[in-house]
């Protein structure tokens, strides 16, 4: 095992990639940051999480200003809510794939955590650029849909554009978690 590559710090690296992924994605969880693999998947969780938390928190402004006046559009108009919840799990799943590869046995290589912090970044990122819009597109859609039932359709295509900034990054995320090597630190 080579100290220039298998450093004892590099596993603050993925960790840094389990809070990237979910510190842009949904809310932050007040979790015990207790053993590697609760600190790695409390840190990805924080950054998709947050996203997803922004998406709901504004579309949920815009339902409640047509729950008053228009009521039996309500149901439907909790499909941008849906969706900003979707994308936290996006981060959940690369978190859980990053702290699935922790092991305190094994060593663990600069390049995986460099790996796994740009994963973790990749689909946090992803998923508050999904969530930006996501909400803002909820918000205004279901006020416009309150006003034209016809804006209906309209309104889930612009959404399903918005999901799919997060699910880019999940994707690019994925491809890069593959190529985490800790061969050389065995």
């Amino acid at each position: 095992m080579d100290p220039d590559y298998c450093p004892a710090w590099a596993p603050f690296l993925g960790f840094g990639g389990v809070f990237a992924s979910m510190a842009l994605s949904s809310k932050w969880s007040n979790g015990s940051f207790g053993s590697k693999g609760q600190r790695v998947l409390t840190m990805n969780m924080f950054l998709s999480a947050l996203g997803a938390a922004y998406g709901t928190a504004r579309s949920g402004i815009g339902i409640a200003g047509i729950g008053a006046f228009r009521p039996e559009l309500i149901m439907k108009a909790l499909i941008p809510v849906v969706m900003s919840g979707i994308i936290a799990v996006y981060g959940l799943v690369v978190a859980v794939l990053i702290a699935g590869g922790l092991s305190p046995d094994n060593g663990y290589s600069l390049y995986t955590g460099f790996v796994q912090l740009g994963s973790g970044i990749a689909v946090g990122m992803g998923g508050l650029a999904a969530g930006y819009a996501v909400g803002i597109v909820g918000d205004y859609c279901v006020r416009a849909y309150a006003q034209e039932n016809k804006l209906f359709v309209t309104m889930v295509l612009i959404l399903i554009f918005g999901e799919v900034l997060g699910l880019y990054g999940l994707i690019v995320a994925l491809i890069m978690n593959t190529k985490a090597d800790n061969t050389m630190c065995s």
